[in-house]
């Protein structure tokens, strides 16, 4: 922890009189713009001759409230910090090392501007040379009857996601209405959808955005916006929010359960919360209380300078008036910013006189966001007053794929002057320079060239160059220039420009995130110049992408030469391997070897899902998904799936693949479970791996009145061609019948769709978070056809794409065609026409895979060897039940695990007592097994007592380690399973879970954060694996599995005092003579049983 700053009371008299005849700056507010002011004039004052104190009325310093939507990413307020992690009280490093003094949860609650003191509701009293006012503004609420209910919120702190995430938990929410349709609307909207709630966009007005777009954008982005499954209603007329017993007034603390309208005809709308985010209000009480001016409508006015009525204060951000205008976005507020803090720094004199001071005139409105996945952007003139007589305009209206865009010219047509784009942005730096920077400049395109959007041009968005220019504006939010990120990537040079240090250093990125692309486009130029490059590098292990490994090891003319990991890694790389590049290398092996992956220490290189052959679950319980070939089932076969599932009491869901899942199987059982579907006819559908999950159909000719071929057998054929065929990523598949696609076969990464002449195959689709549409390759072409074109694509792609690229992204990136057209003309000309002459080694190389295919499933079960790895514990064939590790509650008649508690509540981010909890216990050497009982280069659990411990034999650095089996982020029993390597050559476990990382030879956590696991010495003794343990009741206190059981729980700690982790009372045992007797004879098992354990210390 760091040291805290000495107290005054501790300086020298001469100290204190420096400080006295320092100058000082009082900031009100602590929010993005207050701190940018801050940031500014630190800069400025290089002698610092100032003090600065900043009052922050929230619990924690300033943070990014522009990406608050992102915090569901992580729940972490620290992924916000606007300048270092949090601390406890919610202060960062950066206040300490730069000498600022922030109340934290301090609000300031009145200005004396005759004694020019500021007055915190705390009764702290600064005084002040100059005071900035940069408190901000707050949500407006109209005065709906209602809006005193439990379950209406405001959008506009972490607090407010908090506190609607727990509603939401804790009242079965299923729909919410977000009340305006502007900015802040659509940004509260998508915060509502990413809790899994039902979103309804209500706006009084006829379109939304209705600042920034016209009707046609809004036609465009209301269609992107329902297809995510929200709805909008425009021109509502909200009459009042109904509570659950019927109410409509101003006083009834009823819960919200409706909202009702006085538009006619219009029924109430169900909703179990509203969340209310319909405009700003400038937070100008404290002003207005001390005389200083304010605008008619709110707002402290300002002048050029930022000063107020008050000329020992200044305004900034959206409290501040300029000429009757309130800005509301980020941009102008850093502007306003910079100006406010040259001009108090030259009024405190410590900025030259010489130094020009700027001033605020306005800020450019143009802004680029992408909001519920849509992009959405305008600029310049973009919606021209009636009176305005020099516009011609030319609009493009795609409805189909949802792009709208209308560009707005001069009469002539010589100059733009803005521009609406709605569904594709991508070219609007390039027409916000032409609009608003070189705006006196005419441009030299014809308009028609400008309107088309980049996707419609030959099919391929290009992505604009980043203009050369050093003073070109590359963040917006930030006000950042091409220039001055180059000056940042030359001051740190090669060896320490990285993108999160370029950003970080310069500010670019750091705001909307939405020029990313463009700084990290500046870094890889800059850094060729000065003779380096933008590392693609897989890991510290390996200087290559993974392309760059795959191409080495697919051109060695003795394949056997690097058929292992440990070949590949003593050849291309160094050091031991991690979580990163071992599955990357295993996945080449799998797609150029295709042996058994949990043969020869291939399973040391597996990830999470592969090594244990299913998808682990919440608790580290696994789910079992059997292929179902085109989703044809036999009846046998359904009544197999449901036998086994209630035999080993799995849950059971239908997937949206059309497949069967059953969730809920202990590894140890998997063996087992395995051997039932096999004798069923099932085998492996490979839902755990980086492969073939699925190839979905419709029913087709067979049954289907519209059907013109049998896609049901096609999908079958395809779908037994390409199984097990290992890849950079899932692949998903369909075959539709006839054009009416119903198997959605373009949204996969290979489709087919049949036609009367056949089938049209289309490549490079995917759905989830960014949705793709796949292009078409082929048209009317038959079966064998097909298959010849796919293996050819499948396999050019598991060559070329980086590691967990899915084909989507992969294909984006290829090269253009010779005539142009973009990347699927490339493949066209790669696939079809063979213009590399590759194609003999990409039929070559997938008849290879196809003809060494094998069930990994069956291969484990008729293998002991192969179903001993699933085993759980080294030392006993004793078992530790999944309930028993995590609750199970009942949902609709089957289990399911207990929710898990959110990060940081009880039940998570486990924390052993304070210092060495065994430091005084009485060890001794345990015997855990021998040495044939623990595979190379993974953890392999044991049972002691009560308690799970991780034990890993790292061959490759001849060193043994001992763990808790428990990773204490979830208090789930895995850690065993995660993937060992090394960090800077330190020994790492990495959580197969969440892939924290865990130091093997002390515990401490690698990277951020602050957890740690308990570790325990491990030596080689005549064959034996020798443990020094405390007692068992000693081990079982702290890490006994009863005690760190998950549970579904409605206790809550509010004294923060209760005992972690409860030890049972059981039935006394002293287990001294067990322990003796272990030691004495060598026993591979060490256990007390379970209601004998003693529970003294």
């Amino acid at each position: 922890r760091r040291p805290s700053l000495v107290p005054r009371t501790t300086q020298s008299p001469s100290q204190l009189h420096a400080e006295d005849e320092k100058k000082k700056v009082v900031v009100i507010g602590n929010g993005m713009v207050g701190q940018r002011f801050m940031e500014n004039l630190l800069k400025l004052d290089e002698k610092k001759d100032c003090t600065i104190s900043t009052f922050c009325e929230e619990p924690r310093a300033a943070y990014n409230r522009v990406r608050l939507t992102s915090y569901f990413e992580t729940r972490d307020p620290s992924a916000l910090t606007m300048t270092s992690d949090f601390e406890d009280d919610g202060k960062t490093a950066w206040y300490d090392e730069n000498n600022v003094d922030i109340l934290i949860g301090d609000k300031a609650q009145s200005i004396d501007t005759e004694k020019k003191q500021v007055v915190g509701e705390s009764g702290k009293v600064l005084d002040y040379d100059v005071a900035v006012l940069a408190t901000g503004s707050y949500p407006f609420v109209p005065p709906i009857p209602g809006k005193q209910r439990p379950g209406v919120f405001v959008y506009r702190t972490i607090e407010d996601l908090e506190a609607m995430l727990a509603y939401v938990k804790d009242n079965n929410v299923q729909s919410a209405a977000v009340i305006g349709g502007g900015l802040l609307g659509l940004e509260a909207a998508k915060a509502v959808k990413d809790m899994g709630v039902k979103s309804h966009i209500i706006e009084f007005a006829p379109i939304l955005m209705c600042r920034q777009i016209d009707q046609g954008g809004h036609d465009a982005l209301v269609g992107k916006i329902e297809e995510m499954g929200l709805e909008v209603h425009c021109n509502a007329r909200t009459e009042s929010f109904v509570g659950e017993d019927g109410s409509t007034d101003m006083e009834s603390m009823s819960p919200v359960s409706a909202l009702r309208f006085s538009n006619e005809d219009w029924d109430d709308l169900p909703v179990q919360m509203v969340v209310v985010s319909c405009g700003i209000k400038p937070r100008d009480e404290l002003p207005k209380e001390a005389g200083i001016e304010l605008g008619p409508r709110g707002g402290v006015v300002v002048d050029e300078s930022l000063q107020t009525s008050d000329p020992n204060v200044y305004a900034i951000g959206e409290i501040a008036l300029y000429n009757n205008f309130i800005y509301g976005l980020i941009a102008p507020g850093y502007d306003m910013a910079n100006v406010a803090a040259k001009c108090v720094a030259k009024e405190l004199g410590i900025y030259k006189e010489e130094d020009e001071t700027g001033a605020f005139t306005g800020a450019d409105l143009s802004t680029k966001l992408k909001l519920l996945g849509c992009d959405v952007a305008s600029f310049g003139v973009n919606q021209p007053a009636p009176d305005d007589t020099d516009v011609s305009s030319l609009v493009w209206n795609d409805p189909v794929n949802g792009v709208y865009r209308k560009l707005i010219f001069n009469k002539a047509g010589t100059k733009l002057r803005g521009g609406i784009l709605v569904g594709d942005a991508s070219d609007y730096t390039q027409l916000h320079k032409m609009a608003v920077i070189n705006a006196d400049e005419e441009i030299t395109e014809s308009p028609a060239n400008l309107l088309p959007p980049p996707s419609a041009r030959g099919g391929v968005v290009e992505e604009t160059e980043v203009s050369s220019d050093p003073s070109c504006q590359i963040c917006s939010c930030n006000d950042v220039t091409r220039g001055q990120i180059v000056d940042v990537i030359q001051d740190l040079g090669v060896e320490e420009a990285t993108l999160p240090t370029v950003k970080k250093c310069s500010k670019a990125g750091t705001g909307c995130g939405g020029c990313e692309p463009d700084v990290k486009a500046i870094l890889a130029q800059e850094l060729e110049k000065m003779g380096g490059a933008l590392s693609n590098n897989m890991c510290e292990h390996f200087d290559y992408s993974r392309q760059e490994l795959m191409a080495k090891i697919r051109l060695e003319e003795d394949l056997t030469s690097v058929d292992s990991f440990d070949k590949i890694l003593a050849k291309y790389g160094h050091g031991d391997g991690c979580e990163i590049c071992k599955p990357a290398v295993g996945s080449i092996l799998a797609s150029l070897v295709n042996d058994i992956i949990l043969r020869d220490g291939r399973d040391a290189l597996q990830d999470t899902n592969d090594r244990s052959m299913a998808n682990m679950q919440r608790g580290g319980s696994y789910s079992v998904v059997p292929r179902v070939p085109g989703g044809e089932l036999s009846p046998d076969q359904l009544i197999a799936l449901g036998e086994t599932a209630k035999k080993f009491n799995l849950y059971t869901k239908i997937t949206g693949a059309q497949r069967v899942d059953l969730f809920g199987a202990a590894k140890y059982q998997l063996p087992d479970i395995w051997e039932e579907l096999g004798e069923a006819g099932f085998e492996s559908g490979h839902a755990y791996g980086k492969a073939l999950r699925t190839v979905k159909s419709c029913v087709g000719s067979t049954w289907c009145r519209y059907g013109v071929q049998d896609s049901v057998s096609f999908a079958v054929r395809v779908e037994n061609r390409y199984k097990g065929v290992r890849s950079p990523h899932k692949m998903k598949s369909a075959v539709s019948g006839c054009v009416r696609e119903c198997a959605e076969a373009q949204g996969k990464d290979f489709g087919m769709i049949a036609t009367e002449n056949g089938y049209n195959l289309y490549v490079g689709g995917n759905g989830g978070v960014n949705p793709v549409h796949a292009e078409l390759l082929a048209s009317d072409i038959d079966e064998d056809t097909v298959i010849t074109y796919l293996d050819r694509y499948i396999m050019y792609y598991i060559l070329t794409a980086d590691k967990l690229e899915r084909t989507a992204p992969w294909q984006a990136k290829l090269p253009g065609g010779k005539n142009g057209g973009g990347p699927i003309e490339h493949l066209k000309e790669v696939i079809i026409e063979d213009s590399l002459g590759i194609c003999d080694e990409l039929d070559r190389r997938m008849a290879h895979l196809v003809e060494t295919y094998h069930d990994e499933w069956a291969e484990v079960v008729k293998d002991p060897a192969l179903r001993a790895k699933f085993k759980q514990f080294a030392n006993t064939d004793e078992n530790i039940k999944k309930d028993e590790m995590i609750e199970f509650v009942d949902m609709r008649g089957q289990i399911r695990p207990a929710d898990w508690p959110k990060d940081g509540e009880a039940q998570t981010n486990w924390k052993a007592p304070p210092d060495d909890i065994f430091s005084k216990s009485e060890k001794s050497w345990v015997s855990v097994g021998p040495v044939s009982n623990f595979p190379t280069n993974v953890g392999t659990p044991i049972l002691y007592g009560e308690s799970q411990l991780a034990v890993f034999n790292n061959e490759q650095r001849g060193e043994w380690y001992c763990t808790q089996n428990m990773c204490p982020h979830k208090q789930a029993f895995v850690l065993s399973q995660g993937i060992i390597g090394s960090a800077a050559d330190t020994p790492k476990v990495a959580c197969p879970l969440h892939k924290k990382t865990f130091n093997l030879e002390d515990g401490q956590q690698i990277g951020d954060g602050d957890l740690q696991i308990l570790t325990f010495p491990v030596k080689i003794e005549d064959g034996q694996v020798m443990v020094e343990l405390p007692a068992v009741p000693e081990v079982d206190a702290i890490l006994g599995t009863n005690g760190l059981r998950v549970m579904k729980s409605d206790c809550v700690d509010l004294a923060g005092d209760a005992l972690k982790v409860p030890v049972p009372v059981q039935k006394k045992r002293d287990v001294s003579g067990l322990i003796k007797k272990s030691q004495k004879e060598s026993s591979t098992v060490l256990r007390a049983t379970r209601n004998e354990t003693s529970t003294e210390e």
